[in-house]
C-alpha cells in the first residue's frame, strides 16, 4: 500500500494503519521521500498562499504579508518540518535499546512521520487564516498525534505494548523539549533573519 494511503488511512483507522506501515516497513528513503516531504509541502505552501492572499483580522484590520518576505518563511517552515521529522527519528533510534531490541533508521523515521501526518494536513487551514479557529484546531491536531504516537510505537518499533507506553512518554517528552527549541530558533530568526513586511 502507498505511503501515502497508509498516511491518510491512519486518520480514519489508526489500529489498522499502523500495523499495514508496521507490515510494510518502508525504508527510511521512501518515507521520507513520498511520505514526509509531500505531506511537509501542505502547510507551507497553504500558509505561503494564504498569509499573501488573504490575511488575517487583527481588530477590524486584514494584515498579510508580502510575498517576498512570506517566501523564505515558508521554506524555512518546511525545511523545519522535515528536520524535525528527521532528528526525532534519530533520538527514537538512540532510544530503541532502552525500550526493546536495537531500532533501525527506517522504523524510527516511519513511526515520527506518520504520526506527524495530521499536523501537516491540519496546514490546509494556513489557506485562509482564521487565527482562534487555528488555535482551537491546533490543539486538537496536537492531542490526536500524541494519540497516533502512543497506538503506533508498540507496532512499529515492535516492542511490547507495556513497553510501548514508555518508549512513546520518551519520545513525547524529547518532542516537547524539541518544540521548545523550534520556538527560540524562531524567535532568533525573527529578529535576525528575514524579517516580515506587512500590507495592509
Amino acid at each position: 500500500m502507498s505511503t501515502i494511503l497508509n498516511g491518510f488511512l491512519l486518520m480514519f483507522t489508526p489500529q489498522k494503519a499502523w500495523q499495514n506501515i508496521a507490515d510494510d516497513n518502508p525504508g527510511a528513503a521512501k518515507v521520507l521521500l513520498t511520505h514526509t516531504i509531500p505531506f511537509a509541502v501542505i502547510p507551507a505552501l497553504c500558509w505561503y498562499i494564504g498569509v499573501t492572499q488573504y490575511g488575517w483580522d487583527v481588530a477590524g484590520e486584514t494584515m498579510r504579508l508580502t510575498p517576498e518576505s512570506a517566501l523564505p518563511m515558508c521554506i524555512m517552515f518546511f525545511l523545519a518540518c522535515v528536520g524535525g521529522v528527521v532528528f526525532l527519528a534519530l533520538m527514537v533510534q538512540w532510544m530503541s535499546e532502552t525500550y526493546g531490541d536495537k531500532a533501525n533508521f527506517s522504523q524510527a523515521a516511519t513511526l515520527i512521520s506518520y504520526t506527524a501526518t495530521p499536523f501537516f494536513v491540519a496546514g490546509l487551514l494556513g489557506l485562509y487564516p482564521v487565527l482562534w479557529l487555528d488555535i482551537t484546531l491546533g490543539v486538537a491536531v496536537a492531542c490526536y498525534c500524541i494519540y497516533l504516537l502512543y497506538a503506533g510505537v508498540a507496532p512499529v518499533m515492535h516492542v511490547v505494548q507495556e513497553r510501548g507506553f514508555l518508549y512513546a512518554s520518551a519520545v513525547f517528552a524529547v518532542a516537547l523539549v524539541s518544540f521548545v527549541g523550534l520556538l527560540t530558533v524562531t524567535v532568533l530568526l525573527w529578529d535576525f533573519g528575514p524579517a516580515p513586511e506587512y500590507t495592509y
